[in-house]
């Protein structure tokens, strides 16, 4: 009997438990939030991701900078970005970014990358500059994550 009731509290606890996981994107249909422009490459995007919420996607890296810069983030919320070279969504504050000269929707040269070995990996990375994650998400990058 305590067997079951701890199995059914397991699955109980692990439904909507959690970080929010980020969502897909749909590339050519889905605006960014900021400039409004058609999210055309996931290898430059980024989103907000929260529980219960349509996500909050952006063409690049510099478009997600502007919005935090006058939008409070929900304190139950997640920014995600895609590693350029393998378009896999990393959480915001684990990312390495880096200001490049490869173009970009809004032609700020931003990527981002899960770690420093994709970045290492990624020859359209080579050359640029390191930019600090609270660069990007201001004094979110300092707040705890949810």
């Amino acid at each position: 009997m305590r067997r079951w009731l701890l199995i059914a509290a397991v699955v109980v606890g692990s439904c909507g438990g959690g970080p929010p996981a980020p969502a897909d994107l749909a590339t050519g249909q889905d605006a960014c939030a900021q400039c409004r422009m058609t999210v055309v490459s996931r290898s430059t995007a980024a989103q907000i991701a929260r529980r219960g919420d349509e996500p909050v996607f952006f063409d690049e890296i510099a478009c997600l900078r502007d919005y935090l810069r006058h939008s409070p983030l929900p304190g139950d919320a997640l920014v995600y970005v895609a590693d350029h070279r393998t378009g896999a969504w990393v959480n915001a504050r684990d990312a390495v970014f880096t200001r490049t000269s490869v173009s970009t929707p809004m032609a700020s040269g931003y990527l981002a990358h899960a770690g420093v070995a994709s970045r290492d990996a990624d020859p359209e990375a080579a050359g640029g500059t390191p930019a600090a994650v609270s660069d990007i998400l201001g004094s979110m990058a300092r707040s705890p994550a949810p």
